[in-house]
């Protein structure tokens, strides 16, 4: 019986051994993936940048890489996708915590299934669905209700993000709503207060931790996001207006790099390189809130 016993330990030790090695190797692979991205786009960015010049190329407001001469200023493509993005948050986010709220705190169950299951549907959806959704729907609504010429323009493109973004910021935050200790919400409610002000007043600022997460996902899938923003943005380098046609920092790349070649190429590999700066920057910053805000709580 001993040595059965000594058997399955031994065993169920090489099991544990090869199960720790097999997740530090998955780890390790992740890390590799992200280095292998990073190298590559520095040694294909950096000649671009190099050859333009880096003052010319973030801050020059023309591209015009198939013109004689060519120019490659990105400035254009930086503040679209900047603008595109925080517009989005900025009506997104509340749209999505406040949906979260009510799945998590206030929804019948009926209803609150119904809508959680659209809301994982909304998540499945290819987002070059929602681009031509924007393109049949959004993009003939704004050039009706505000009557201009064309209705592809910044507007039309965060309404758009707006849409995609929602899945993300309603289930992060819903997950980090309902993980709020129940004790919070009976000391609120046992000393008066209603069930309104206890979900605003403690469990929200409880949860922030976890809507920050959201809000950090949101962030990373409206900037990376390409086709729906070309379908409704109308892809045209100009300088961001509210009812402009414009062109993202994705929609540059992904529009230009079938046909192009040179130093146009090494360009776009370039707005790619400060895509990806930009947002690993965005994400080490707010990751960096979101250990304040847990260590704060």
């Amino acid at each position: 019986m001993k040595n059965i016993s000594n058997t399955v330990k031994r065993t169920a030790r090489l099991i544990e051994k090869t199960m720790n090695l097999l997740f530090l190797m998955c780890g390790m692979l992740t890390i590799l993936f992200v280095i292998l991205i990073t190298v590559f786009l520095v040694i294909s960015g950096i000649p671009a940048i190099q050859n333009i010049g880096i003052s010319d190329f973030l801050f020059g407001k023309t591209w015009a890489s198939t013109a004689s001469p060519p120019s490659y200023g990105i400035l254009p493509f930086i503040l679209a996708s900047v603008y595109g993005t925080c517009g989005a948050i900025i009506i997104g986010v509340p749209i999505g915590l406040l949906c979260a709220i009510f799945l998590a705190e206030m929804s019948p169950q009926g209803i609150g299934s119904i809508v959680r299951n659209v809301v994982d549907l909304l998540a499945g959806i290819p987002s070059v669905v929602y681009g031509l959704v924007g393109m049949i729907l959004i993009v003939p609504s704004v050039r009706e209700i505000f009557h201009l010429p064309d209705g592809a323009n910044l507007f039309s493109a965060i309404l758009v993000l707006t849409i995609i973004i929602l899945p993300s910021v309603i289930s992060v935050s819903e997950t980090a709503v309902k993980a709020v200790p129940k004790e919070y919400k009976e000391a609120s409610l046992a000393l008066g207060a209603t069930k309104t002000e206890t979900v605003f007043k403690v469990v929200v600022p409880a949860a922030r931790s976890g809507i920050i997460t959201a809000i950090v996902l949101g962030i990373g899938r409206a900037t990376g996001e390409a086709m729906a923003v070309m379908m409704v943005a109308g892809n045209v380098a100009n300088m961001p207006k509210l009812f402009g046609s414009v062109r993202f920092l994705t929609t540059a790349v992904a529009s230009e790099m079938s046909y192009s070649s040179g130093l146009q190429r090494q360009a776009l590999f370039s707005i790619a390189l400060v895509l990806f700066l930009f947002i690993m920057a965005i994400n080490l910053v707010l990751n960096l809130v979101v250990k304040r805000g847990g260590q704060d709580g």
